[in-house]
C-alpha cells in the first residue's frame, strides 16, 4: 500500500548535532524494524520538502528519515558552523551516531549526493548503499576571487538584491522537463529558504568554506555500493557527470530517465522507488 501524499504524517524533530539545533522528520513503520532506515538528504536551496512525492512510497514498506542541512530549511541558520562539504558529512555521521541508526541507505539528491558520497567515505561501516539522485560531482572550489570578494563590506546586502532578482517559478520551469509541475506548492515549497533573514550569512558562509568535489581518486577508494539515477534532460548537473562518475566508483549502476529533468524527485517518484527496491 502506497500511502497518499496528503495523507503523509512525520514526527518533526529536532537534536543538537556538532552545536546546531537540526531539524529532521522521522517516519517509523511499526512492522519493518529490522529492514534498513533510508536517510534522506536534499540539495542546494532546498530541504526535506524535496522529497515529499517519493516518501509515501518508501514509507509503505521502510522507515525513513528526513534532515534539514545547517542553512537549509527548518535547521538552525547558523554563523558558526564551517559550511564544507567534508564537515556536511561528518555531521551526517554524527547525526547517524547519535539516532544509533542501523542498516542505513542514503538517498542524496544533487548536493545530497556529494554529502552522501563524503559520509560513504568517512564512515562506510554506517552505510549500506547509496542512492545518488542527480548528484554534485566534479565541481571546483569557487574562484579565489569570489571567496575574498564575500569579505567587502555590505557584500549581504549585494547578496540579496541578486537573489531577489531570481524568479522561483522561472529558476524551477528550467530544472524539470514537465513544465506543468511547477504549481503554487512547488514554487511556495523552494521560496522558504530565502524567507529567514540569516539565510544569506549561512550562504556566504558555504561559499568561502565549500572545497571542491570528492577528486576521481578519492571516488575510486569507496566501496559503497550506489545506484546512480539521472535525468537525461537534466541542465544543472548534466547527464554526462553521472557517466564519469559511475566509472570512478567502484560498485555502481547508473539508470537514466528520459524526459526528466534535475528533480527527479518531483518528475518520477514512483519509477525511481521501484528502482530503488530493485537495487536494494
Amino acid at each position: 500500500m502506497v500511502i497518499n501524499e496528503k495523507d503523509l504524517y512525520s514526527q518533526g524533530l529536532r537534536i543538537n548535532v556538532q552545536n546546531v539545533d537540526v531539524y529532521y522528520e522521522k517516519y517509523d513503520h511499526p512492522y519493518q524494524k529490522n529492514k534498513p532506515t533510508f536517510l534522506m538528504i536534499h540539495g542546494f536551496l532546498s530541504s526535506t520538502f524535496s522529497f515529499r512525492k517519493l516518501l509515501p512510497f518508501l514509507i509503505s514498506e521502510y522507515s525513513a528519515i528526513s534532515l534539514d542541512l545547517p542553512g537549509f530549511g527548518k535547521t538552525e541558520k547558523s554563523t558558526k558552523f564551517i559550511y564544507s562539504y567534508q564537515n556536511y558529512g561528518k555531521l551526517v555521521v554524527d547525526f547517524i551516531k547519535q539516532l544509533k541508526l542501523k542498516n542505513v541507505i542514503i538517498v542524496g539528491h544533487s548536493m545530497g549526493g556529494q554529502i552522501a558520497l563524503q559520509v560513504a567515505k568517512q564512515a562506510p561501516e554506517l552505510v549500506k548503499k547509496c542512492i545518488l539522485i542527480g548528484a554534485s560531482s566534479y565541481l571546483k572550489r569557487a574562484k579565489r576571487v569570489a571567496v575574498y570578494s564575500s569579505y567587502i563590506p555590505f557584500v549581504t546586502w549585494f547578496m540579496k538584491r541578486w537573489f531577489e532578482k531570481k524568479d522561483v517559478k522561472e529558476n524551477l520551469l528550467t530544472v524539470v522537463h514537465n513544465k506543468n509541475l511547477v504549481d503554487d506548492e512547488l514554487i511556495q515549497g523552494y521560496s522558504k529558504p530565502f524567507e529567514d533573514k540569516h539565510f544569506l550569512d549561512c550562504m556566504i558562509r558555504l561559499l568561502r568554506h565549500r572545497e571542491g568535489d570528492l577528486s576521481s581518486e578519492e571516488l575510486q577508494k569507496i566501496n559503497t555500493p550506489c545506484l546512480l539515477i539521472w535525468g537525461k534532460e537534466d541542465k544543472v548537473v548534466p547527464v554526462n557527470i553521472g557517466q564519469k562518475l559511475v566509472h570512478d566508483l567502484q560498485h555502481a549502476e547508473l539508470k537514466i530517465y528520459e524526459k526528466t529533468g534535475h528533480l527527479v524527485c518531483e518528475e518520477k517518484p514512483e519509477r525511481l522507488y521501484k528502482d530503488i527496491l530493485s537495487f536494494i
